[in-house]
């Protein structure tokens, strides 16, 4: 359009032009050779505009391109954007000091301090939403600066030995790798390498969820930190009910031990974990332990005796049973959380005499093992930023275990009933970051045992991208 009327103007002021000049000279020859002249600069007007009228057209297709290319490039940036933000990433790790008197060996009454520093643990955790419904979560532990040994029981020995191998095993440990597929709040399934809701520990594990420098000892002393097994489970939310089932890889009772009950019979310790006994964890929790106040109980089930490599030297089933009840109240400036552990364990001196003649073990290591055992701890602090400018939290805490609550036969010995008495505080100098200080008293339920006096020094942090 705009062409056309270049064109009429320049024709309007071509005629102007002639009729000017034809009042100006009426001579023929003369106004012919204007009229001519005329001709050519419109012809050359025309020429001009044709051209001009092509390079607009191909400036047009080519806005268009570049309109395109815009899109495309905003297409691929949005779905990059996308992609990433469907991955996840957080970390948490604790370094500590402390200053304890250890024993040389169960009957040692006389302690010696000893001043220790630890890389107690590094952890990622890397996670992925593939969907809406699917996602994944991986999460690596590097424990006491990260190098390891892994166990393996070789079979085809003459007698069958159990054989320690320097690598990436023990001590760089994948202590997560789960799928998920939740179509909904109420109900989700979760499969792979998957943490036990047994114990608050497996729920309250970084630094910044706990009072105490290092995680509670009554739990340790019972059965496995933060526990995490092969295995499938669902789990969902109802209102304020969390709850959780799974059927999961059980323990091995050949690494049952006095001073821990049954933790140390986690498999983590093998390459390959049998699974001929199955076992069974739930839990039930109302309200969120994570985030505030809740009371809840948990429960499990499994044989262990059909894990064993060895399992000749056993014929009797080493059925055990845990229940955990628990609470929090967590308002305002007041925390107050305490779980209580009981377990029973079947055959437990069939158990301890399988262990004491299996070529590989120590049999030192097995004289009682607990039938009944049991553990508590108890901690209460309250937030100072609630007064005062001051981000530091002040706690008390009592930890107590007893893994030979109960023998099948004789006597239980008393030298592994603990109880551990402390205060400390835990300053936040920022959110992500905490120091903590804690000093307290340890008492064995043995007269000839005299009670200890222990200090330590922690820092911690956890992130999350």
């Amino acid at each position: 359009m705009n062409l056309k009327l270049t064109l009429l103007a320049v024709s309007v002021a071509s005629a102007f032009s002639l009729m000017t000049q034809a009042q100006a000279a009426t001579d023929p020859e003369t106004l012919a050779k204007a009229i001519a002249k005329q001709e050519a600069e419109i012809a050359l007007l025309k020429q001009q505009l044709a051209t001009l009228a092509t390079e607009q057209k191909q400036q047009q297709q080519n806005n268009t391109d570049v309109a395109k290319q815009v899109e495309q490039v905003s297409h691929h940036v949005a779905k990059a954007d996308d992609r990433f933000s469907r991955f996840s990433f957080a970390s948490y790790g604790t370094a500590n000091y402390t200053s304890d008197e250890y024993f040389d060996n169960v009957q040692d009454t006389t302690g010696e301090r000893r001043n220790r520093t630890d890389l107690e643990r590094i952890v990622t955790e890397f996670g992925y939403q593939f969907t809406d419904h699917w996602s994944m979560e991986v999460e690596i532990e590097y424990e006491h600066g990260g190098t390891g040994t892994a166990l393996e029981y070789d079979g085809f020995d003459e007698f069958g030995e159990f054989e320690s191998e320097v690598e990436a095993g023990g001590e760089v440990l994948v202590e997560k790798a789960e799928i998920r597929y939740r179509p909904s709040q109420a109900f989700g399934v979760k499969f792979g390498n998957i943490h036990l809701p047994m114990g608050l520990t497996s729920i309250l594990h970084k630094p910044n969820q706990y009072l105490t420098v290092q995680r509670h000892k009554s739990e340790a002393a019972m059965m496995p930190a933060v526990w995490n097994e092969n295995g499938i489970g669902v789990y969902g939310e109802i209102a304020d009910f969390h709850y959780q089932a799974q059927v999961v890889s059980g323990l091995n009772s050949e690494y049952f031990r006095t001073y821990d009950w049954v933790a140390s019979g986690h498999q983590k310790r093998f390459e390959h974990v049998n699974t001929d006994d199955l076992a069974f964890a739930g839990r039930l929790d109302y309200g969120n332990f994570k985030t505030g106040s809740a009371v809840g109980v948990a429960y499990y089930f499994g044989n262990t005796s059909g894990n064993r490599h060895k399992s000749n030297k056993l014929d009797d089933d080493g059925a055990l049973r845990i229940v955990s009840v628990a609470g929090a109240f967590v308002e305002g400036p007041w925390i107050l959380r305490g779980q209580y552990l009981y377990g029973t364990l079947d055959n437990a001196d069939a158990i301890t005499q399988a262990n004491k003649t299996t070529p590989g073990l120590r049999p030192g290591n097995f004289a009682q093992l607990g039938s009944e055992s049991q553990s508590f701890f108890v901690e209460a602090g309250v937030k100072l930023d609630e007064w005062f400018d001051l981000p530091m939290t002040v706690f008390a805490n009592i930890d107590y275990s007893n893994p030979l609550m109960d023998v099948e036969t004789g006597t239980a010995t008393k030298r592994y009933e603990n109880t551990w008495s402390s205060v400390g505080i835990n300053y936040f100098p920022i959110p992500e970051i905490v120091i903590k200080a804690e000093g307290g008293l340890h008492q064995v339920a043995v007269a000839s045992i005299p009670d200890t006096e222990f200090f330590a020094l922690g820092v911690g942090y956890q992130f999350s991208l």
